[in-house]
């Protein structure tokens, strides 16, 4: 198959040699590469690919293959950029995942590429098309969507094109307008925004106006009235009318598929790994999103016509447009794939050297050329891209109630007895400077709130008549501090000793965590205790062990200093007194043995160090460590890490704010502070706190929702609330005095105080009376808010109509409308918790798509997701 080479296009010669991204416009059915000053504009007349690369571990790169298709491109194009981006994972080894993006229906992965977003621009190559820049100046109107990532689409220039419900730009020569239409979500307000400086600066040059005319405000008079002339006078809108770009693809039961000469067929039996074979490609349709599968030692040909038949079959199941479409080959298979199969053994994948050596040979074999391909090392574990080096990093100690420089010579220097605070600087290339903000919790670190002895209120606790502040809590309270002073600008995180992200390890060349602690706080707990301190000093002894292979996993951490501490497959320091051994195991490897030369100098900068291998200790050596004895020689397997789960943070009327588990595409190493005050952030970090400290994420009240609660209303509330709480902040910190609601009229009421004062606020000095203290305690009760409903002041109680008969165990049986969370007949004397339990077996299958005993079996965040979909949660 000598004519396989030809298949490959040269355009993607030396493709994915660099982290980042690359671009290919499809011209004349031929890929070409896009200049980088057009990086984010896309013509809806044309296909393009677009392929990032991602730094892995090990200095291995991962691969996202995406090709784009305008809304306006013919067919013969879009087919083109499916089997060019074959041919272009070919290039890449044959292990990148391919996504098909559809214009205005692209992934949040693709869009998370552009900041702050992608301009679709009317035109393109193609006979027929103009460029705007063959134009003058063109007035455009875009929709604006989006709460995390932006989605922008271009709509006609005419009055009709608004709604209240949505965010729009108007983009003319003189002036960029933002019109907020009056149910208009705050966050993609704010995204809107961002978006308006990045078109003035982009192609304004940075001169132009910008006005925000807000959906029924007229008092602004120059603005407002500058925007409705635009559109012939101002006039009432009509509703938003929905259109089939609003219809949002369901997700189903998943559905296994054979692809056979361009033929699907439906796989009987159980969904599980087994049910694949590598020599055959796969199609599994979720709903939503359909996957194809590609067995590792299928042909070029079969591969490309995979695609084409995955388009194919959405246009016979007349499927909406923003179905997505992700191809995996085996080995490589994504974490939402394996999650719709009954049975997906872990560690069952073939090593990846021999998965991508099996690959090559394929490909050799068919006449295809693989250059290039053999430049990247194998993929070990995928790595999310680490911070910009070169910043300036600074690290303080919890000590009581507040925090201590670390010295610059002891940076990187961590005890477990010890929490700290740890800020890093640096330039993100030609963006402002950026900064990375998180506090590390050591294993040993006080944590008083969990001693079953003493009166514990959080976040004090007395105990033998003297009040001792959490050190924990301390460092959650410090570090949201120092997030607000640089205005919320830093990415937030909380670090557990052992948990360390990469971006966390990589800033530290090297990190040493040593036992014991410095802080007064450890100090104190160990003397109450009785207990003996084992806190490293310069000559005590000592043993450390080095672990890691890259700068983003190299660790070092002081365990016993015993030989049963030993392992041949690692390197160890051993500190005596003032001699200092480097121990090298046999299978120990070159980069381990590096790492523990450089953290010899770190722990003792200029000071001898004798090499000691495996098998020639001396008897210095064995003293130190009690006597010789025996230790492992078997490989440690690493510790198995759960999946990585995204949790978004909302405000849910009737009830406290809470954390609801939505499955990201990306993997969650911290978290960024949203735009409100130090209350929010504080209780979003006490209610992540809590997620994380618990088997399962935080449930929802279960008051139930008042009958008749609009949307509308039900923004109103939210938004009011939150205008309270920044009025109040603003209050307090203008006049020194405790945070209060505002009493201007809202459609919410307060019944109990704050529920973040526990944790943001409260008494700094630690001489509070017992009464003081269960003072602090009453004010950190939850708050309930509840929304009237139009009932003339009388009491709204709903009447359950429950369905005749019960289930099998004897529980009631309700419908489905009125088990809904936004019921307008709600029930009451359920468990709120669990709404689906009381459906019917019956409709349990027609509302959540499967058999109770299937539903149970599933995760918890699962359940609430699937529950969450169907106003179940």
């Amino acid at each position: 198959m000598s004519s396989s080479v030809k298949a490959l296009d040269p355009a993607f010669q030396g493709a994915g040699q660099r982290v980042g991204t690359e671009i290919w416009r499809i011209e004349d059915f031929q890929p070409v590469p896009l200049p980088k000053s057009d990086y984010g504009k896309f013509y809806s007349g044309d296909s393009y690919i677009v392929l990032q690369t991602t730094s892995g571990k090990g200095g291995a790169y991962l691969y996202d293959i995406h090709f784009w298709l305008g809304k306006d491109t013919s067919q013969d194009e879009a087919g083109t950029a499916a089997i060019k981006a074959v041919e272009l994972d070919v290039v890449l080894g044959g292990r990148a995942v391919q996504h098909r993006e559809i214009q205005s229906h692209e992934s949040d992965k693709f869009l998370s590429y552009f900041k702050p977003c992608i301009i679709p621009l009317e035109g393109g190559v193609a006979s027929g098309f103009k460029t705007p820049e063959e134009e003058e100046f063109e007035t455009r109107l875009y929709i604006c969507k989006g709460k995390r990532v932006v989605r922008m689409k271009q709509v006609p220039f005419s009055r009709s094109s608004l709604n209240h419900d949505d965010v729009f730009i108007l983009d003319t020569k003189d002036k960029i307008y933002q019109f907020n239409g009056a149910n208009s979500n705050i966050q993609e307000r704010a995204k809107a925004l961002e978006v308006i400086q990045y078109l003035k600066e982009k192609y304004h040059e940075g001169t132009c106006d910008v006005a925000i005319v807000d959906d029924g405000n007229l008092q602004a008079e120059s603005d407002s009235g500058s925007f409705w002339v635009l559109f012939g006078g101002f006039a009432p809108i009509s509703k938003k009318v929905i259109t089939e770009d609003d219809i949002v693809p369901e997700k189903t039961p998943p559905k296994l598929c054979s692809i056979t000469d361009g033929q699907v067929s439906p796989v009987d039996g159980e969904l599980s790994k087994s049910s694949l074979e590598n020599n055959k490609c796969y199609l599994l349709d979720c709903g939503a999103e359909v996957f194809v599968w590609v067995g590792r030692v299928t042909q070029l040909e079969e591969r490309k016509a995979a695609i084409q038949t995955a388009e194919e079959y959405l246009v016979s199941q007349n499927r909406p447009k923003a179905t997505l479409v992700t191809r995996v080959i085996q080995g490589y298979e994504t974490h939402s794939f394996k999650s719709n199969f009954d049975s997906w053994p872990s560690g069952s994948a073939p090593a990846p050297e021999e998965g991508r050596g099996k690959v090559a040979a394929m490909l050799k074999q068919q006449g295809v050329g693989v250059k290039g391909a053999s430049k990247s090392a194998p993929v070990i574990e995928e790595v999310p891209p680490l911070l910009e080096g070169g910043g300036k990093l600074e690290v303080w100690r919890i000590n009581g109630s507040a925090k201590t420089p670390v010295p610059r010579e002891d940076i990187g220097k961590f005890y477990s007895g010890d929490c700290y605070v740890v800020l890093y600087n640096y330039h993100s290339h030609e963006r402002r400077d950026d900064y990375y903000l998180c506090w590390w919790i050591g294993k040993d670190s006080i944590e008083i709130g969990n001693e079953s002895e003493g009166l514990v209120q959080f976040p004090y606790v007395i105990k033998s008549c003297v009040l001792i502040q959490e050190d924990q809590i301390m460092a959650s309270r410090l570090a949201t501090t120092m997030c607000n002073s640089l205005k919320g600008r830093p990415v937030l995180g909380r670090v557990f000793q052992g948990k360390e992200p990469p971006q966390f390890v990589a800033i530290f060349q090297p990190m040493l965590v040593l036992k014991g602690g410095l802080s007064s706080g450890y100090k104190n707990y160990i003397a109450d205790k009785g207990l003996n301190d084992e806190t490293y000093t310069a000559d005590s002894v000592a043993l450390i062990r080095l672990s890691g292979t890259s700068v983003h996993n190299n660790k070092a951490v002081q365990v016993d200093a015993v030989p049963s501490s030993l392992n041949s497959n690692e390197c160890f320091l051993l500190q005596s007194g003032s001699s200092l051994f480097s121990w090298h195991g046999n299978q120990s490897s070159y980069e381990q043995q590096q790492l523990a030369a450089k953290v010899a100098e770190f722990l003792k900068p200029g000071a001898p160090v004798k090499h000691t291998k495996e098998g020639t200790e001396s008897s210095a050596f064995w003293f130190a460590l009690g006597g010789k004895q025996s230790y492992t020689t078997k490989k440690v397997a690493p510790e198995v890490s759960r999946d990585p789960h995204l949790f978004a943070y909302s405000f849910n009327k009737g009830g406290p704010w809470k954390l609801i588990p939505e499955e990201g595409y990306a993997t969650l190493w911290g978290w960024s502070c949203f735009r409100g005050g130090p209350t929010q952030r504080a209780s979003a970090l006490a209610a992540l706190n809590s997620a994380f400290s618990s088997p399962s994420p935080p449930k929802s009240s279960s008051a139930p929702r008042p009958a008749g609660a609009s949307s509308a209303s039900q923004r109103a509330a939210a938004i009011a609330a939150l205008s309270g709480v920044l009025t109040a902040e603003k209050k307090q910190s203008s006049e020194g005095g405790s945070p209060v609601r505002s009493n201007r009229s809202s459609p919410v009421r307060s019944t109990r105080s704050s529920p973040v004062r526990s944790v943001d606020s409260g008494p700094a000095e630690s001489d509070l009376s017992t009464a003081e203290v269960q003072d602090s305690e009453k004010a950190s009760e939850p708050k309930e808010i509840v929304e009237p409903a139009e009932t003339n002041g009388s009491e709204l109680k709903p009447e359950p109509e429950q369905v005749e008969g019960g289930n099998e165990s004897g529980q009631a049986i309700f419908s489905y409308e009125q088990l809904k969370a936004k019921s307008d007949n709600p029930v009451t004397g359920i468990d709120f918790k669990r709404r689906e339990a009381y459906l019917s077996d019956e409709e349990f299958v027609s509302v959540l798509g499967m058999k109770k005993e299937a539903f149970y079996k599933l995760p918890k965040w699962k359940q609430d997701m699937n529950k969450r979909k169907v106003d179940l949660f």
